[in-house]
């Protein structure tokens, strides 16, 4: 029995799930409840059990997600991580379809509750279709070039952004959201963590790519260093990496301007000190762990990042 649980939680990537909940956490109590306070003098639109719920939706979409790519790639992770399998493993090929639809189910459940406690019917529409692309990514679209990157950075940012559009009250079935004085500063940190998590996770989606490249080869994958090899690749790579750095120098700047002076010290020593190390071991890197190093790396710019709503709600709520 404790193996098994072991092994589910391995499987459904707990730590992730970790970061996934403080995310959601951090923007809603953070920005989205200060925000309606400030501007609008009334409790979100979104209220804090069906943020909850939504939380929880998230979760287990997101798990259902990893099993589902776990039970895909079981052949090449043979190949790429021999020593992490799970499935075949720790749970069986059976177990794990079974624990893939009973987890997307009970997510969008959740989800059809919140909206329609929120009268947003967009908010089933979407996380509906995140639970196809996880599906179609993992049978079509992970060994296709750049196009499982996109899918999986949009999905990262997705985190973010079903906050904002659950707490967002429309009309017209979801055509038009109703203008409120808060909703200028929501969209305003919807989008630049949002598209600040889609980059991230564009760096590092690719740079696993470089890590997997030999299962991915076996087995037929076209990803970006087996169309187009590992310097070109490390030339995106580096191209990401240097936007980046431009749209983190532009806040710190815009920061320093304002006398914000708490965002550019930690912009610079947890965010573009570990951006440029990135962009230096990612020249000489080579092997397969050299890779791995750097995924881990980029991991923790996306933590620092997102731990950076404490300053948000600090100097701009």
């Amino acid at each position: 029995m404790n193996n098994l649980l072991i092994g589910f939680f391995r499987l459904i990537r707990a730590p992730n799930l970790v970061f996934i909940i403080v995310t959601q956490v951090l923007f809603y109590f953070l920005i989205v409840i200060p925000a309606h306070q400030q501007h609008d003098n009334e409790p979100p639109h979104l209220n804090t059990a069906s943020f909850f719920l939504l939380v929880g939706a998230s979760v287990l979409i997101a798990a259902a997600g990893y099993i589902i790519n776990d039970y895909f790639d079981l052949n090449i992770d043979r190949v790429n991580k021999p020593d992490q399998l799970v499935i075949g493993q720790w749970v069986s090929r059976r177990w794990a379809m079974v624990w893939h639809f009973l987890l997307s189910g009970m997510g969008l459940m959740m989800t059809a509750y919140v909206s329609a406690e929120t009268k947003n019917g967009l908010l089933l529409l979407a996380n509906g279709a995140t639970v196809i692309l996880l599906w179609v990514y993992s049978t079509t679209y992970k060994k296709k070039i750049l196009s499982g990157n996109v899918i999986i950075s949009l999905l990262t940012a997705w985190v973010v952004g079903v906050i904002f559009v659950a707490d967002t009250e429309w009309r017209y079935n979801g055509l038009l959201p109703i203008r409120k004085k808060s909703m200028v500063d929501l969209y305003t940190a919807a989008v630049f963590y949002a598209g600040f998590a889609f980059l991230v996770s564009m760096i590092r989606e690719i740079v696993k790519d470089l890590e997997d490249q030999e299962g991915d080869r076996r087995y037929g994958c076209t990803t970006v260093p087996i169309a187009w090899g590992v310097f070109t690749t490390k030339v995106i790579v580096a191209v990401l990496l240097a936007v980046l750095t431009i749209l983190l120098v532009l806040v710190c700047l815009y920061s320093l301007i304002s006398g914000w002076f708490a965002i550019p010290i930690y912009g610079f020593l947890l965010m573009l000190i570990p951006v440029f190390k990135v962009g230096n071991r990612l020249k000489s890197a080579q092997t397969a762990s050299d890779f791995g190093a750097l995924s881990r790396s980029i991991k923790f710019i996306m933590l620092w990042g997102i731990l950076s709503m404490v300053l948000y709600n600090y100097y701009l709520v």
